[in-house]
């Protein structure tokens, strides 16, 4: 697939989903699982052991997965991840040359920001989107808002404290996708391989997706793809 192509699967998704787990057993288990759900697009975190191995492997098994390569840090690592055959890089700062060798490889991007002037010269730079990190922690769905309402034109993707209580607050306040960790793999999830919990949670995300969307444009969902949605309780999923 081509850099719009792929950008056009992440948006219509509306999940990114981040592993960052301790192995790289797990962060096979987790990306395969979520596949398995209806999550199709991963991140492999540079922080688990093996990554760049992770990302060959999930690359190679011809599934439909868009697989990412997150935190990266520098443009060498960036390149060991899209030799391995990542789909699209993102980074947890604002790193204008990360943004640029993207733009030279034609490969999606979408940097870290935070503030205003970070996620404009972003955009400025080239990225698909742009991932307002650690959001929950500067005011989580009202600082989306905040930034949607002047920046309208650049697609936010809101991460960093993303779970099932504000998921559908942040898709509302403006947001066109959602970077999803811990809350949608459990830590103990992952250990206990329970892939039942795991997918249940990708079902619950991906209906507060869908409803979110409609809530913003009047009923009328913006994903092409239908998807049965209803209102998701919150309670913990436990593994059947």
């Amino acid at each position: 697939m081509n850099r719009k192509e792929i950008r056009a699967k992440i948006l219509d998704s509306g999940i990114v989903a981040c592993v960052r787990v301790p192995s790289a057993e797990d962060a096979l288990f987790a990306a395969e699982t979520l596949a398995d759900a209806g999550v199709p697009v991963v991140e492999i975190a540079m922080t688990v052991p093996g990554a760049v191995q992770v990302i060959s492997e999930l690359s190679a098994s011809g599934s439909e997965m868009i697989v990412g390569a997150g935190s990266i840090l520098d443009v060498e690592m960036a390149r060991r991840c899209l030799d391995a055959g990542a789909n699209f890089l993102t980074t947890d700062g604002l790193i204008p040359e990360v943004v640029d060798f993207a733009n030279r490889r034609d490969v999606v991007v979408f940097p870290g920001a935070l503030t205003p002037t970070e996620v404009i010269a972003a955009w400025r730079a080239g990225s698909d989107l742009v991932k307002v990190v650690p959001v929950a922690a500067v005011g989580g769905e009202n600082y989306i808002k905040a930034l949607q309402t002047p920046l309208s034109q650049i697609p936010l993707v809101a991460a960093g404290g993303v779970n099932q209580q504000n998921a559908l607050g942040y898709l509302t306040a403006g947001a066109t996708a959602l970077g999803i960790g811990q809350a949608l793999l459990p830590w103990e999830a992952v250990a206990l391989r329970q892939s039942s919990r795991i997918r249940e949670l990708g079902r619950r995300f991906l209906n507060i997706v869908s409803a979110g969307r409609k809530d913003r444009v009047g009923g009328t969902a913006v994903s092409e793809t239908p998807v049965r949605v209803h209102r998701p309780q919150f309670a913990e999923v436990a593994e059947r």
